[in-house]
């Protein structure tokens, strides 16, 4: 007779083995029609889950992020399903949920079309209407390979050998007609899916994510609880897709890739106007904060990479090479280890303490050209990387600082809705679980000294710290992990880093780990996805240009110019023979913020015709004034 403990701490009796669907019901008519899929101490199961002892049980609907993941996962399914219903001989393979939506990736010789998708989602809404039941089954193993391989499944039956021996192999069946390997769980029925989905894309995609493997063909989908949530999503997507960083990068004319350098960034001239814009203006907070800046070199023996615990965790991510006295280097994927070799030099005391050490630094990792995306994924970029070296006892208010100057940044580039994340200790880690209790303990203390909202992401830990995430909300409310601060009880002592106490002890200090933007590069992707191009006055790349409205201003114009560069507004003036309309939708497309507009009634006032962008309106102003207005909103530091 088991009693099921629910959430509220209120207790069900039952005779006899019971459902989720039993319980949902014995609860409330609204809930069992609600109900998607339950937890039974912790662990996700179906709602027809056979219970037989007592235990804790949460129920899920899909106002849950767990209700709505399972509504995606079964999408995923019911995909396939009609897949393999239309196009016979088609092999399934791997079919996971992903953020906002679902994908499966299938073997198949022809290529899918945008019309094969409309067809795919009409034959999905058939098999829907249909409310199909959903069964699991358990399968032994070679029950399991055996059966994929006689129906051609081949794909599904090397996936089974790659499952450990002794992990429980469940299929489930769609219907009589459709089963799959998965873990689940899934709801009971297709028509608890419902129809507020939508097939968005195909792409290619190797086997596993290995290049030397078949390349399969992977169709992408987005579900959602409601069609109103599907609506508002895909109206983010087409508003994402205006904003894309490369389609503004290449209009705006500020960076470009090429094949001969992957992942790598040439950065034109107003693109690296922006890039070190960002730099001076962090460099100015980070003075003001007691930073001291440093530079550390890009290649360094393999020896040190191996002592300081990185080349376990990252070597297979490293470029390396070998010189001719067969000493192996490594370029830096980051910069810790050159930090801690400069607070190496000399002796340190607890008065030296916090001593916080920054660097632009350069850094190169590794990432598969296949998921290589423009400024937002690369394989060289800019770290604003800080450590921070402190006692433990300034653990707390070191995290604080580093906080308020964080929310203080982002609030000055228009990010105010940030959420932390902290996370803890990995299972693939270094350092004694001690250390782990006492990082964790000072990183969560300060957290919760923030007041900010938080959340709890286990395991997901460094490998050698707790940290904490910073996560922005842009302008159309997708949210981007940028900043990261790491309490790290490990590598100063792996690299012998020490100072002496107020005893005369020597001690090793705690490390914090330390970026704002993370990656210049990628930071730089999301402000121009954030603000569509149009970046506030202070940080635009190029502020200004002169238009002369004929050649007969051009004299004036020059000298406009030059006042306004001298004034220190980045500017331009525009002498091409394109008549006026032309050159404002030129620089209009460009997102330039402000148009300088020359003619005979500025010539005689000594004034110019300010044009905004996205603004048909025109504004007459002193040229002294403008300068003096203007310059001043460059002063934000």
């Amino acid at each position: 007779m088991p009693i099921i403990t629910l959430p509220d701490g209120k207790e069900l009796n039952f005779l006899k083995e019971v459902t989720g669907i039993e319980i949902s019901k014995k609860i409330s008519k609204s809930l069992a029609k609600d109900a998607l899929i339950i937890s039974v101490n912790g662990e996700l199961r179906d709602l027809y889950h056979i219970i037989k002892n007592d235990c804790y049980v949460k129920i899920f609907t899909s106002k849950d992020p767990e209700g709505l993941e399972v509504i995606r996962h079964d999408a995923a399914h019911i995909m396939a399903m009609a897949v393999q219903e239309l196009f016979p001989g088609t092999q399934v393979t791997i079919g996971p949920v992903i953020e906002n939506g679902f994908y499966y990736d299938f073997a198949r010789k022809e290529p899918f079309t945008s019309d094969d998708l409309k067809k795919i989602e009409k034959r999905m809404s058939e098999i829907i209407d249909k409310d199909i039941k959903t069964r699991r089954e358990v399968w032994e193993r070679e029950k399991a390979i055996n059966h994929f391989k006689k129906i051609g499944e081949k794909y599904k039956a090397e996936i089974i050998e790659s499952i450990p021996k002794n992990e429980e192999l469940s299929i489930y069946h769609h219907g009589d007609t459709w089963h799959d390997l998965c873990r689940g769980p899934h709801l009971v029925s297709s028509g608890k899916i419902g129809k507020a989905f939508k097939l968005t894309k195909v792409s290619g995609a190797y086997w596993r994510g290995n290049s030397k493997n078949e390349m399969l063909q992977r169709i992408y989908g987005t579900g959602w609880a409601t069609h109103k949530d599907l609506e508002s999503y895909l109206k983010r997507i087409e508003e994402a897709e205006k904003r894309d960083h490369r389609k503004l990068g290449k209009e705006m004319d500020l960076f470009h890739f090429r094949e001969e350098s992957p992942g790598s960034v040439f950065w034109h001239e107003k693109g690296w106007s922006l890039f070190r814009k960002l730099i001076n203006y962090m460099r100015a907070k980070q003075d003001a904060a007691g930073y001291k800046e440093v530079n550390t070199p890009e290649v360094l023996d393999r020896l040190l990479w191996e002592k300081s615990g990185h080349w376990e965790k990252y070597g297979a991510n490293m470029y390396t090479t070998q010189t001719p006295d067969e000493k192996v280097f490594a370029i830096k994927p980051m910069n810790c280890p050159g930090h801690i070799h400069v607070f190496n030099q000399g002796l340190k005391s607890y008065r030296d303490l916090p001593l916080r050490i920054t660097e632009f630094g350069k850094v190169h990792r590794y990432e598969p050209s296949g998921s290589l995306h423009g400024l937002l994924r690369v394989r060289a970029f800019t770290q604003d990387d800080a450590h921070i070296f402190c006692s433990e006892d300034q653990i707390t208010s070191e995290c604080l600082n580093v906080t308020n100057l964080i929310l203080d940044i982002y609030k000055d580039l228009g990010f105010e809705n940030v959420i932390l994340k902290y996370a803890d200790r990995p299972e693939v880690r270094v350092g004694n679980d001690d250390v782990w209790d006492k990082a964790e303990e000072s990183l969560l203390k300060a957290v919760k000294e923030t007041k900010l909202e938080y959340t709890i992401n286990k395991g997901e830990g460094a490998f050698y710290g707790p940290k904490i995430e910073f996560v922005l909300r842009d302008a159309i409310g997708r949210d981007w992990q940028c900043g990261t601060l790491q309490v790290d009880f490990n590598l100063p002592g792996r690299l012998e880093a020490s100072y002496i106490d107020k005893s005369g002890a020597k001690k090793i200090p705690v490390m914090l780990h330390r970026a704002l933007f993370g990656s210049l590069e990628r930071f730089i992707g999301i402000l121009i996805e954030h603000y569509a191009g149009k970046f506030p006055f202070w940080i635009s790349p190029l502020q200004t240009v002169v238009i002369p409205i004929s050649e007969d201003f051009e004299d004036y114009a020059k000298i406009v110019y030059e006042k306004v560069k001298k004034a220190g507004i980045s500017s331009f003036v525009d002498l091409k023979k394109h008549n006026l309309n032309y050159k404002i939708r030129e620089h209009s497309l460009a997102k330039i913020p402000i148009l300088l507009i020359c003619g005979k009634k500025e010539v005689d006032t000594n004034s110019v015709t300010i044009r905004r962008l996205d603004s048909n309106k025109q504004e007459n102003m002193e040229l002294k004034s403008f300068i003096k207005k203007f310059s001043a909103l460059n002063k934000i530091s």
